[in-house]
């Protein structure tokens, strides 16, 4: 008989085996679904630096700094 393993939560764990795709299909749907979203992930992040403008944020610096002098 196999001992079940909890987590310190009282969740059951997880043995390797299981959590291994079965399938060829669910294999390629894995690393697809895995390659979309690091693809995304990657695209955000050189969208964000090509198209990022440095003083975007200093009229919310203004704003801040009014209500700071305003409040003390």
């Amino acid at each position: 008989m196999e001992r079940t393993g909890f987590e310190p939560f009282g969740e059951q764990l997880v043995s390797a085996t299981d959590a291994q795709p079965k399938s060829r299909a669910s294999k390629l749907l894995l690393r697809a679904g895995t390659t979309l979203f690091w693809s995304l992930v990657a695209g955000i992040v050189l969208a964000r630096a090509a198209f990022f403008e440095p003083g975007i944020y200093d009229g919310f610096s203004r704003v801040a700094s009014l209500a700071k002098n305003l409040i003390f």
